[in-house]
């Protein structure tokens, strides 16, 4: 007879953000807080001060002859490939005969403390003939400098389509680059180990890559080298790739010294030496039916992509998918120049490229608008995706949410009355001017490159009924430990406590994919579900036998065994006993593959996204038309969440992508001298929101909706769309600018500064 009681079987709260507690203490760890082995050497960069050259001289007696100075690599010393390029390999570590940006790596100086590697680095000498200085994409284009070849989707026949249209609009835009600005500066510290074995600990999204790289630089298999991530003070991206030349470095000078070395770049080092999210120039053409539809559309993007690929080629990719955003267009054809410049290699960003693309449909809309002197947003609701439409690479549009969250922001956040009051103000007031703007996003959830599209995870119950879980999934503040903990919490039915989530590793969770496309939380997610499962399921049969069933259903809840709906006399921690005792493993390694996601590069079509993500924003702004300066009254979001499965994390999500997409939007404008020298290269000369310049009022709506199966717990990916909501706030600015000026003409260029803003205050066109 089965021994039982009732219980209370209902769900615990969602758990909270775990870091939270030792992040506001300071007592989370990063790379720079390690305590630092004894003889621990600290590594500089030695990078050129010129935009394009040929080296012809590099001079490192003096500071090889400082006291305190151990030795200084260069291109070689290099054992094995001087070459850090990933999708093109057109990248070294060390410049060897060429310059080719300025902050490009030419040495490390490797010294007894960091003060007198830098010093040392003030006495190299260089001797570089100077090149031409390419910096825009435009004029690399023109050039024939790209780093890869050129790319175009197309759906239907523009030609065709553009003669039969009523109305054809054409224009161009430009977006600039984003800082990362993360908090944590570019490090790793390499340590050597027995064997000749070396461990980094390394700030990347991409320990593989770190990992990959490394091996090939100094010529040594893959094994020998473990590359393991405790969390990130930010990413967004530019830790991606470009965390990987560091952690390169300090493991080239720790195998050739046989001595522990540790590399951090200084902020305004990483300002120099480090690629930003790409600048765009482009042209489009836009086409309308007398209905507003939009029946053709055709864009031409020139990528700033710096002066190596980096991962400029799939980036490229990504503005292709996005090119037409929300919006059914029946007629596309989309073409990006990925153009080879004199700077710093730009790289991947949130949104990875999409931004860019969606920024100059919304830009093509606006000047239809303006044109036609109607609002923008007649347009965009005419024209917003539905079930069955299919998108200019081939994926068939499935479970559409882009009307829905549409018509529940006008409805809930009483669009009519926010455009009476915006005219009622802007009526009254002079010198002061309101605009108003909305802001559709549709964004893919995947990596384009179908074979990234996994992960694996490491379970292990240890005989105290304690867990411990690995997996891939880098933790930079976008709480994605937290969902994995709070899976497998849930799924054995224990407290929080009693998991422990171990840092990535490269030896513990191999051949991972970058945590970045929105994906980590829904690949590492269902890899350590898979995993939970199988252990479940083994625990299950235990239980079953030991009370005597052929068969029974089993439930793991508030650390008790649940047998068929009862609470049975076995609690979780003597079932694990019990487990052990029939020599029954306790450990699991599961992988997981996206299903159904495939692309032909040949064609260029497919179906690359596991599914979408859909929003709109309400957005409103107030702009002194004295000053150029302006607030932004509110941002009002219905945002598609699918089934959260933790609200307060994806609410952070949202609410710091909307803010990081209206600082790209708005004030944080990247510039180079024409020498290729970055000039903003401080927070002096280089500004992001900050508290008094967000949107007053920030109100999110979770869009009622069933999720999707291939999201982990159907629970939507919440990472990077939301970012695209700050294009709204542009086109807001913009609307506020026209009502105090009627003579105002529409430019695409943004960041939209205060600067900007003044200007066309007052800008009163050419006649004739």
């Amino acid at each position: 007879m089965i021994e039982t009681k009732k219980t209370d079987l209902q769900a615990k709260p969602t758990l909270q953000n775990i870091d939270s507690f030792t992040h506001v203490r300071g007592e989370s760890l990063f790379v720079d807080d390690m305590t630092m082995q004894e003889g621990t050497l600290h590594a500089v960069v030695i990078d050129a001060s010129i935009g394009h050259g040929e080296l012809k001289v590099l001079d490192i007696s003096k500071a090889l002859a400082l006291p305190g100075v151990v030795q200084i690599f260069t291109a070689s010393d290099v054992p094995g490939e001087n070459q850090i390029g990933g999708i093109i390999p057109d990248e070294p570590l060390f410049a060897e005969k060429h310059i080719h940006f300025w902050g490009q790596a030419v040495g490390l100086i490797l010294a007894e403390s960091e003060a007198i590697a830098r010093e040392a680095r003030s006495l190299v000498k260089m001797q570089i003939d100077p090149l031409p200085v390419v910096t825009m994409a435009s004029e690399a284009r023109a050039k024939g400098s790209f780093v890869s070849d050129p790319r175009t989707f197309e759906l239907g026949n523009v030609e065709q389509a553009f003669a039969g249209c009523a109305h054809v609009f054409e224009g161009e835009s430009f977006s600039n680059g984003q800082e990362h600005l993360y908090l944590e500066a570019q490090g790793a510290y390499a340590v050597p180990m027995e064997n000749g074995n070396i461990k980094i600990t390394s700030s990347t999204q991409g320990p593989t890559a770190v990992q990959r790289t490394a091996a090939k630089v100094l010529g040594i298999p893959m094994h020998k080298i473990e590359v393991e991530v405790i969390r990130l003070g930010g990413g967004f991206g530019g830790k991606e790739d470009q965390a990987t030349p560091w952690a390169v470095m300090a493991a080239l000078a720790c195998h050739k010294l046989k001595k522990p070395v540790k590399l951090i770049l200084s902020r305004h080092d990483d300002l120099r030496m480090t690629g930003k999210r790409h600048p765009y120039e482009s042209i489009f053409k836009i086409g309308l039916d007398e209905n507003l539809k939009i029946i053709a559309y055709e864009a031409e993007f020139m990528q700033n992509a710096g002066a190596a690929a980096d991962l400029s080629p799939a980036i490229a990719e990504r503005t292709l998918f996005h090119a037409t955003n929300s919006y059914f267009v029946p007629n596309v054809k989309a073409t990006v120049y990925p153009c080879r410049t004199n700077l710093p290699p730009n790289t991947a960003f949130r949104g990875f490229g999409g931004p860019q693309g969606m920024f100059v449909i919304e830009s093509a809309i606006a000047q239809a608008a303006d044109k036609l002197g109607i609002p923008a947003h007649q347009i965009q609701e005419a024209n917003l995706l539905q079930e069955d439409d299919v998108f200019s690479y081939g994926q068939i549009a499935r479970q559409v949410e882009a009307g829905k969250t549409w018509h529940q922001a006008k409805t809930a956040f009483k669009l009519q009355e926010q455009e009476a009051l915006v005219a009622a103000f802007n009526a009254a007031n002079k010198n002061k001017k309101k605009g108003l703007a909305l802001m559709p996003i549709t964004f893919g959830i995947s990596f384009t490159n179908t074979r990234m599209n996994h992960a694996r995870a490491l379970v292990h119950i240890y005989e105290d009924g304690s867990v411990g879980i690995s997996t891939a999934a880098v933790e930079m503040g976008q709480g994605v430990n937290t969902k994995m903990l709070q899976i497998a919490s849930e799924e054995f039915g224990l407290p929080a406590h009693k998991v422990k989530l171990e840092p990535t590793n490269t030896t513990r969770v191999a051949n991972t994919s970058p945590s970045a496309a929105s994906a980590t939380a829904d690949l590492n997610g269902k890899a350590l579900l898979q995993a939970c499962t199988a252990l479940k399921k083994r625990l299950a049969i235990v239980a079953v036998e030991h009370a005597g069933l052929d068969k029974a259903k089993v439930a793991f809840v508030n650390e008790q065994i649940i047998v068929n709906g009862e609470v049975y006399k076995l609690n979780w921690y003597e079932l694990v006993e019990q487990a052990l005792s029939q020599r029954v493993s306790l450990s699991e390694n599961s992988h997981y593959a996206t299903p159904e996601i495939h692309f032909d590069k040949t064609k260029e079509k497919g179906h690359p996204f596991a599914y979408h993500v859909y929003g709109t924003a309400v957005i409103r702004v107030t702009v002194d038309c004295v000053r150029g300066r302006y607030e932004i009254d509110s941002v009002q979001m219905v945002h598609d969440y699918g089934k959260s499965m933790n609200e307060g994390i994806d609410l952070g999500q949202v609410e710091g992508g909307l803010a990081q997409g209206i600082g790209w939007m708005t004030l944080e404008e990247i510039s180079y001298a024409p020498d290729g020298r970055l000039l903003s290269n401080a927070l002096s000369t280089y500004k992001v929101p900050d508290l008094f310049s967000g949107p007053k009022v920030i109100d999110t709506i979770p869009l009622d909706t069933i999720g999707h199966e291939l999201a982990i717990r159907k629970s939507k990916a919440v990472g990077e769309p939301p970012l695209m909501y700050g294009i709204g706030v542009y086109f807001a600015l913009q609307n506020a600018i026209r009502a105090f000026n009627p003579r105002y003409v529409p430019k695409f260029h943004a960041p939209m500064t205060p600067e900007k803003v003044l200007m066309s205050l007052y800008e009163s066109p050419l006649v004739g």
